[in-house]
C-alpha cells in the first residue's frame, strides 16, 4: 500500500477525473512551476498538445475548459463550480489568460490547444499511456522556455514522462501493516487479529501523519461532499450540457418513489429503486460539471456513495461506525486495483472505472455489516468478475450515455455481490488477486477503439447529431 485514502477519494469537479480533473491539475502545476522557476515573467505564449484518448474525447469531457482554468491558477478541489462558466467565457471573449493567476498573456484555445487525434502518444515520450499532454512555454521571440509531458492516469492522478506509477503515490516508509496484494492484506490482518478497516486506519495514520480522529473526520468530510452531491442531483431538473439533450431523471424518480412510500402496498424493491436514484443523482451532477468525489474516478463516482446511502437507509443497525468501516475497506480494495492494475478507462476500459467502483462498494458493504475479512475479499472478487471486459464507449465523448445508468447498474451489482459473499462459505475458486490481474490483462488486450476514444461501440452506433 502506497496510496492514501484521500488520494483515492478526493473532491473535484466533473465530468471526468482523467479528462477534466487530471488536465486541470497538470495545467495548474505547469503554471506554478513556471512561476517558481522565475520564468513566468518571460512567458509570452503557452501551447498545449493533447494526445490519444484526451484528443479524441476531450471536447466532450471539457478538457479544453479544464486547461484554461488550470493555467489560470485554478484547482479542481478548490474551484467553485458556479464560477467556471464565467471564467471560461471571459478568457474566450478576451483571448487573455492570467497565467498562474498572475501574468496576463494572449491565449486562444482554438489555436493554442492542439488536438492531436491521429497520434496516440506524445512523440519521443518514454511513458506510453493514452492520456498524454505536452505543455510548452515560449518567450516573445518564440524561444522555448519550458516543456513538460504529463499523463493523466485515471482518478485525477498524474504521472510525468519517464516516472513510474509507484513514484506518484505516497511513499510507503514505515507502514505498520504493509501489503501489495489481497492475499497479503488478508494474511497481515489475520496475523494481527484485526479487520481490514482497522488495518487501513493504522496505515493511513502512518502515511498521512494524522491521528485516528483526524482520519475519521476527513472521511466524514468526504462522505458529506458525496451526500451534498446526491442531494443536488435529486433536487435539480433540466437538460445536461453537451448536445445529446439528455434529461436529468433522478429528481423525477425520487419524487415518484417518495409519493409511492405513502401508498398502502409497500414495494419490496423500493430499496433497489432508491439505490438507482442515488447513483444517477451523483452522475448527473458529474455530467453537469458539478462538485463530485472521485470513487475511484468521476465516471464511476455514483457507485460508492449510492451503496453507502443504501447501507444507512435500508440496512438495520446501520451507524457511523459502519460507515467508517465501509470507506476504509472500500479504499483498501481500490488501492489494490490502483497499484496492481489500472483505474483508467482509457487504459483498460470501463471495467477499470465502474468495475472497480463496484468491487470497492461490495467490499465496503460487507465490512459495514461486520462481515469477515474473507467475505470482504470474496465480495470484491464477485463484483469485478462480472464486470470483466466492460468497454468505455461514451456517446459523443460525454460522460452521460451509458455512464449514468451504468453507475446505477453497478451499485445494484455491488449489493448483490455483498449478499452472495455473506451467504456463501469463504472458500472460493477465483481469488481477488487473480481477478485483478485478469482485469488488467483483459484491458490491455482490448482494442483502443473501445477504451474512451468514442471510435466504436455505442459511440459509433449512435452518432451525436
Amino acid at each position: 500500500m502506497k496510496t492514501s485514502v484521500f488520494d483515492l477519494y478526493k473532491i473535484g469537479v466533473g465530468p471526468s477525473s482523467s479528462h477534466t480533473m487530471g488536465p486541470m491539475r497538470a495545467a495548474f502545476q505547469f503554471s506554478q512551476e513556471l512561476n517558481g522557476s522565475g520564468l513566468l515573467a518571460r512567458v509570452s505564449r503557452v501551447t498545449v498538445e493533447l494526445f490519444g484518448s484526451l484528443a479524441l474525447t476531450g471536447l466532450g469531457h471539457a478538457t479544453d475548459r479544464a486547461i484554461l482554468l488550470g493555467l489560470s491558477g485554478e484547482e479542481p478541489a478548490s474551484i467553485d463550480p458556479e464560477r467556471i462558466e464565467g471564467l471560461v467565457q471571459t478568457i474566450r471573449a478576451t483571448h487573455l489568460l492570467r497565467l498562474a493567476g498572475q501574468r496576463e498573456i494572449a491565449f486562444d484555445d482554438t489555436r493554442d490547444i492542439l488536438w492531436q487525434r491521429e497520434t496516440m502518444f506524445p512523440p519521443a515520450a518514454r511513458t506510453q499511456h493514452p492520456n498524454g499532454m505536452r505543455f510548452r512555454a515560449w518567450d516573445c521571440t518564440e524561444n522555448l522556455l519550458q516543456e513538460e509531458i504529463v499523463f493523466s492516469i485515471g482518478g485525477g492522478f498524474l504521472m510525468k514522462d519517464g516516472e513510474s506509477a509507484a513514484q506518484k503515490t505516497v511513499a510507503a516508509s514505515t507502514l505498520p501493516f504493509p501489503f501489495t496484494s489481497a492475499r497479503e492484506l488478508l494474511d497481515t490482518a489475520k496475523n494481527a487479529g484485526i479487520r481490514v478497516d482497522a488495518l487501513m486506519l493504522a496505515n493511513e495514520c502512518a502515511l498521512s501523519g494524522l491521528s485516528d480522529d483526524e482520519v475519521k473526520r476527513r472521511i466524514r468530510h468526504i462522505w458529506s461532499a458525496m451526500q451534498s452531491c446526491m442531494e443536488r442531483g435529486m433536487a435539480t431538473e433540466g437538460i445536461l450540457p453537451g448536445g445529446l439533450k439528455v434529461r436529468r431523471r433522478a429528481h423525477r424518480l425520487a419524487e415518484k418513489l417518495a409519493a409511492a412510500q405513502s401508498g398502502s402496498t409497500p414495494d419490496p424493491l423500493a430499496a433497489l429503486d432508491w439505490l438507482t436514484v442515488f447513483a444517477m443523482a451523483v452522475n448527473e451532477e458529474n455530467a453537469a460539471g458539478g462538485r463530485v468525489v472521485t470513487a475511484p474516478t468521476n465516471g464511476a463516482a455514483g457507485v460508492v456513495p449510492a451503496v453507502a446511502q443504501y447501507y444507512l437507509r435500508f440496512v438495520p443497525g446501520a451507524d457511523d461506525a459502519g460507515l467508517l468501516r465501509f470507506f476504509l475497506t472500500s479504499a483498501a480494495i481500490g488501492i489494490l486495483y490502483k497499484e496492481n492494475a489500472s483505474i483508467s478507462g482509457a487504459e483498460v476500459g470501463c471495467q477499470g472505472e465502474v468495475g472497480v467502483a463496484c468491487s470497492m462498494a461490495a467490499a465496503g458493504l460487507v465490512a459495514a455489516q461486520n462481515g469477515t475479512n474473507g467475505e470482504v475479499e470474496h465480495a470484491a472478487e464477485i463484483a469485478m468478475e462480472h464486470n470483466l471486459g466492460m468497454t468505455c464507449d461514451p456517446i459523443g465523448g460525454l460522460v452521460q450515455i451509458p455512464c449514468i445508468e451504468r453507475n446505477a447498474m453497478a451499485a445494484a451489482k455491488a449489493v448483490h455481490a455483498a449478499r452472495i459473499a455473506m451467504q456463501e462459505p469463504e472458500e472460493h475458486r477465483v481469488s481477488l488477486d487473480q481477478v485483478i490481474r485478469t482485469m488488467y490483462l483483459t484491458g490491455l488486450d482490448m482494442q483502443s477503439r473501445y477504451k474512451e476514444t468514442s471510435l466504436a461501440g455505442l459511440a459509433l452506433n449512435n452518432i451525436e447529431c
